[in-house]
């Protein structure tokens, strides 16, 4: 195994891991901004006000995202299941 090998595998699995988390981190980031906006307008001070509608919108984001991510990360396993054999050798 050379450097640039590995050093491409975590790469990769870098550039996956940041694809299965960014619609849900993305969504619950602007939800939690539209809180805050209206927080700031009507002077609403409760910190718990912002938890229900992150975890809805989060939730919303991974049922919707869900066969994307789920394809995204079994082309992933599968490629690295089906080029074992080359990474061991």
């Amino acid at each position: 195994m050379t450097p640039e090998f590995v050093t491409e595998i975590v790469q990769r699995t870098i550039e996956v891991s940041v694809l299965l988390s960014a619609p849900v981190l993305v969504s619950s980031l602007a939800i939690g901004l539209v809180v805050s906006l209206f927080q700031a307008v009507t002077q609403i001070n409760e910190a718990t006000l912002t938890f229900l509608p992150k975890i809805l919108v989060a939730g919303l984001a991974l049922a919707f995202f869900f066969p994307w991510m789920l394809s995204i990360i079994i082309r992933f396993t599968s490629d690295i299941l089906m080029n074992f054999p080359n990474y061991t050798g």
